[in-house]
């Protein structure tokens, strides 16, 4: 590195330098170059995207939508999107309450630097996705940790209050995944209602992350959006839903006047999602009301053979409630490290799963397994899992 380059890396944005790349990434990178690796790493469907959907965005390139659309998405998709969260969720919006933006993740990082300066505090149940942990000290934002894994990963109220009361206005906002990456945990009714009624009256915001609404087993998702309509910025998309990682499409929904805050950061960052990309959105949430639900079927089944397979080798995990993720707790008595199994499991089993470290707080000790590939591919990954944890675990795991 020359003195120049030096030099000018000290001049860049302070956070930066103890921000790190995506450890997830970077294992399921290292993993890719095994032949013959089962990969359990990423939060990918390995669903196609649905035939109508595909066939709508071809119309679209024909219809030559290749011009800039409108900043805030195009007017039938934003409508269409409206549209979807009243009738599934019962939230009563309207397209001057949605914001398309690039993915999730865009919109995770919209509405950060929409509603903090740098300095203030934003409250984070761990564990969670990584990313928001990053986005935020990227931003000079401070995240204040509540550790959930004694309350089997869901946020009480009784430790969200007295958060609360402890750092005062310092306070922003308020996290919610649910259900959540990446421990497959969702909210019920009950815990939704009592997280709102410690928030009512208070000037924070909800950011409330449910990109996986559509995957949960058992009851309908409860969004928080329904009891705290004017604090909510709820983050949503085609992603998941509909198996469209790759057409990079989130929405934002929110009160009309909070919307227009949040569309000022989003348009002077990318100016607007792909237009085709939000053609394909717009037929998904219009005519794929129910194109999750065989997913969902499927991914229930996944969720649960996993379940039973790691926790028959020693494991302690959660029953599968919504996404597509297995939080499994590696024993104590087998004396390793998250990262050092998954390290071990890959080179000797070439299984890949990630550790539980980078989900923040209460993550440490545990391994994620994302159970979005087929039946397959999980039947020879538990194969393989269980001849690891016999060779090097069996005396621990019996004793």
């Amino acid at each position: 590195m020359s003195e120049k380059v030096q030099q000018l890396l000290g001049r860049m944005h302070n956070e930066l330098a103890d921000t790190k790349p995506s450890s997830i990434r970077a294992f399921d990178q290292e993993a890719s170059a095994i032949p013959g690796v089962i990969k359990l790493t990423l939060g990918e469907p390995d669903f196609n995207t649905p035939e109508h959907i595909k066939q709508a965005a071809i119309k679209s390139i024909e219809n030559n939508h290749s011009h800039y659309p409108q900043s805030a998405g195009t007017p039938g998709l934003r409508a269409a999107a409206a549209n979807f969260l009243d009738k599934k969720y019962n939230l009563n919006y309207t397209a001057d309450n949605i914001l398309v933006t690039v993915g999730a993740t865009e919109a995770i990082a919209t509405a950060v630097m929409a509603v903090t300066n740098p300095g203030d505090e934003i409250i984070v149940p761990t564990p969670i996705w990584p990313m928001y942990i990053s986005i935020l000290k990227a931003h000079g934002v401070v995240p204040v940790f509540i550790n959930t894994a004694e309350e089997d990963f869901v946020l009480s109220f009784e430790k969200l209050k007295a958060t609360l009361d402890e750092h005062g206005d310092k306070v922003k906002a308020v996290v919610l995944n649910f259900p959540s990456n990446p421990t497959g945990v969702t909210y019920r009714r009950a815990d939704t209602k009592a997280i709102a009624d410690v928030l009512a009256d208070r000037d924070v915001f909800v950011i409330a992350d449910e990109i996986y609404s559509e995957l949960t087993y058992g009851e309908k998702h409860v969004s928080v959006a329904e009891y705290l309509p004017e604090q909510t910025i709820l983050i949503n998309g085609v992603s998941k839903s509909h198996a469209m990682t790759g057409w990079r499409i989130g929405i934002i929904a929110a009160q009309a006047d909070i919307q227009k805050e949040l569309f000022k950061m989003h348009q002077f960052t990318v100016t607007t999602a792909t237009y085709n990309a939000q053609d394909a959105a717009e037929e998904a949430f219009t005519n794929g009301f129910e194109d999750g639900l065989e997913m969902c079927k499927d991914y229930q089944k996944r969720g649960e053979f996993v379940y039973e397979q790691m926790t028959s080798f020693g494991f302690t995990a959660t029953k599968p409630q919504g996404a597509f993720y297995s939080f499994c707790k590696i024993p104590e008595s087998w004396n390793i490290g998250d990262w050092d199994f998954c390290r071990q499991l890959l080179a000797e089993q070439k299984v890949a799963v990630v550790a539980g470290s980078p989900f923040g707080p209460g993550g440490e000790g545990y391994i994620r397994i994302s159970y979005a590939s087929s039946m397959e591919n999980l039947q020879e990954a538990m194969v393989r899992i269980g001849k690891f944890v016999d060779a090097h675990f069996k005396t621990a795991a019996n004793a």
